[in-house]
């Protein structure tokens, strides 16, 4: 095939998916653990795409996503498929936290560096020494309180390094920055409020001298947000919120979104009841990537609340999509709207990988994104134009999109309505992908997606709002999907819009993956398995049994012995895993917003702790 052919096979596929609710063909049964051979990878540097904003590899990993590309790919390849067998334990470390431990350990220049879940303490450890022992150890303090507004555990997704500083957030709504050397603290800015139901669990970004955060608390009727803070100082540079009038959207003359759906003046408030916007979440609690050539700012928008749709009619905008901003200005370039009213909980906040495509005999600047909602989506990133968006796992909740008007099909006989209990909705409220990140790897050309295989039942009704409080509206009870497996870890050719292969795995995927130069791709189970598969394959090459449940992100450096280390804490608990770091009663299937009735056997499977451990080949 010519370049072109590549592009034309993955939109006419999709293309045919946005006007049929067929596009989820039958799978073929296959044993948990071993993958499922759907295609060959692409073959040849002609249909490979290109990852954007990365640079050469130093074996540092300095920010949560590796690069602005967020590829979360590592170019080390001394540890392949045929010497992983003598992958073995280099050292642990204790973070003496019980709770849900998402966030990847950061490597700089020979120190790592460790955040923990509440009460957001921040480790350096030395790796120049035997058993990397502590070189600092920061405790910000946060308030008490924070974790009683906590929508799903008290979990922190990461820190950042730049210019020999740490910058972190902390649960009660505050921005940090540490001197990396010694642990001092440099400045520290409060912008969540508590008492309003606003916490921080994101991990910044810092680009363009600029810390971006945002603000978590969709289920509490917060008005979402996206901040940045000068590097410097941590003085508020500018905000812009997802809800409200165009002036506080940051939208002005810049603004030219693809879709004639998104424009429009004011349409953050006309596209809500009356005052309902001052409510309506939309927050930014998850990813967002960075294009230095045009100074671009990506990344996605949380639910509208509460969850019951009939208390807000419209598109609520600017919710459930994503927004390109001037990272300098924090104006808006342009917006995409995913779910417009969005009915389940299917928040924007998945990573965006910035990579580009063969196309036209040349390539093309894109966006992939494994969305919440279940579809895989390859944008313009210059314009927020859809090339193409096929499911990537089980959907019923949509019939496709519509590649005209950008639009989701909604499937109206799974809408939520007051009174009634909608059953077998798929994905489930947590999405086909919920926040653990995936992978891109610019040597097979795939994206590595670890997913869910949820279904649920959706009971609507009336949400009363107090400050501070719950506000959902919905009594949920989610379960397994079709084959039984709650979990999936899929390679994804975005190119051909196309599983390579799958992996089912018997409990939800709530880990992040690693792929490598050395042909490897990593991720973590909920019962504490760490596994590598090959990256072209999907075999199983190695695993190792950690203590708790991994739902960390795992990362890949180079040692000041010049050897190549894997690293992941493991801590189960999140969303997925409250009922193990809560310890919830899973008698009550609407537990932790309904995910207890589906993971009501992961106490007999796991404990909760969080332990960090770090692997390398011998000498």
């Amino acid at each position: 095939m010519r370049r072109v052919e590549y592009l034309v096979t993955a939109l006419g596929a999709a293309a045919a998916c946005a006007s049929l609710a067929g596009c989820n063909r039958s799978q073929p049964k296959q044993q948990l653990g071993s993958a499922t051979i759907y295609g060959s990878p692409p073959a040849g540097d002609h249909a490979v795409p290109a990852p954007a904003a990365s640079p050469a590899d130093d074996g540092n990993w300095v920010m949560p996503g590796k690069d602005y590309a967020a590829t979360r790919f590592s170019a080390l390849n001394q540890i392949t498929s045929a010497n992983i067998s003598k992958l073995s334990i280099a050292f642990t470390f204790s973070t003496a936290t019980m709770h849900g431990y998402e966030a990847p350990p950061l490597v700089v220049n020979g120190t790592m560096y460790l955040i923990t879940p509440f009460p957001n303490i921040l480790y350096a450890l030395d790796l120049t020494k035997p058993g990397a022992p502590a070189k600092w150890v920061f405790k910000p303090k946060p308030l008490a309180a924070s974790q009683g507004v906590a929508c799903c555990d008290t979990v922190n997704r990461g820190a950042v390094y730049d210019s020999g500083k740490i910058f972190f957030n902390t649960l009660d709504g505050q921005t940090i920055a540490v001197d990396a050397n010694n642990g001092h603290q440099v400045w520290r800015a409060q912008l969540g409020d508590i008492q309003k139901g606003e916490t921080m669990t994101m991990a910044p970004l810092v680009a363009g001298g600029k810390v971006l955060v945002g603000d978590s608390g969709g289920e509490m009727g917060v008005r979402g947000w996206i901040a940045a803070l000068d590097e410097g100082s941590g003085r508020l540079a500018w905000r812009a919120y997802n809800t409200g009038p165009d002036k506080d959207v940051l939208i002005g003359p810049r603004f030219k979104p693809f879709y004639a759906s998104d424009r429009g003046k004011d349409l953050g408030v006309k596209s809500w009841p009356p005052e309902a916007w001052k409510i309506g979440g939309g927050t930014v609690w998850g990813w967002i990537s960075f294009d230095p050539e045009t100074k671009l700012l990506y990344y996605g928008i949380g639910n509208p609340g509460p969850w019951n749709p009939d208390q807000r009619p419209g598109d609520n905008k600017w919710t459930t999509g994503v927004f390109a901003r001037d990272v300098n200005t924090g104006e808006a370039v342009w917006f995409y709207q995913t779910t417009p009213h969005d009915l389940f909980d299917h928040d924007d906040i998945n990573e965006i990988i910035l990579a580009d495509i063969p196309w036209n005999g040349g390539r093309r600047p894109v966006l992939f994104r494994p969305a919440r909602a279940g579809f895989f989506y390859v944008h313009d990133r210059r314009t927020g134009q859809v090339l193409s968006a096929v499911p990537y796992g089980y959907v019923n909740g949509y019939r496709g999109v519509d590649l005209k008007t950008g639009k989701m099909i909604p499937n109206q006989d799974k809408a939520p309505k007051v009174g009634r209990v909608v059953r077998d909705i798929c994905p489930a409220a947590p999405g086909l992908k919920d926040w653990n990140p995936s992978a891109f790897s610019p040597v097979t050309g795939l994206v590595y997606i670890p997913h869910n295989n949820l279904c649920m039942d959706f009971g609507a009704m009336q949400a009363n709002y107090i400050s501070g409080t719950p506000y959902v509206g919905a009594d949920v009870k989610m379960y397994a999907g079709p084959g039984g497996n709650r979990g999936a870890f899929t390679a994804w050719d975005p190119v051909h819009q196309r599983k390579v292969w799958e992996i089912p795995e018997d409990l939800p995927l709530w880990s992040p993956a690693l792929a490598t130069a050395g042909g490897l791709v990593f991720y973590g189970t909920m019962d504490g398995w760490f596994k590598a598969v090959d990256a072209r394959t999907g075999k199983d090459v190695w695993r190792f049994k950690a203590g708790s449940g991994i739902i960390g992100q795992p990362i890949s450096y180079r040692g000041p012995d010049g050897r190549q280390y894997i690293a992941v804490v493991a801590g189960v608990g999140g969303w997925a895993g409250a009922v193990v770091s809560a310890k919830m009663d899973t008698r009550d299937p609407t537990g932790a917003l309904g995910f207890a009735n589906a993971v009501k056997d992961l106490p007999m499977k796991t404990t909760a702790g969080g332990m960090l451990y770090v692997f390398t080949l011998p000498r």
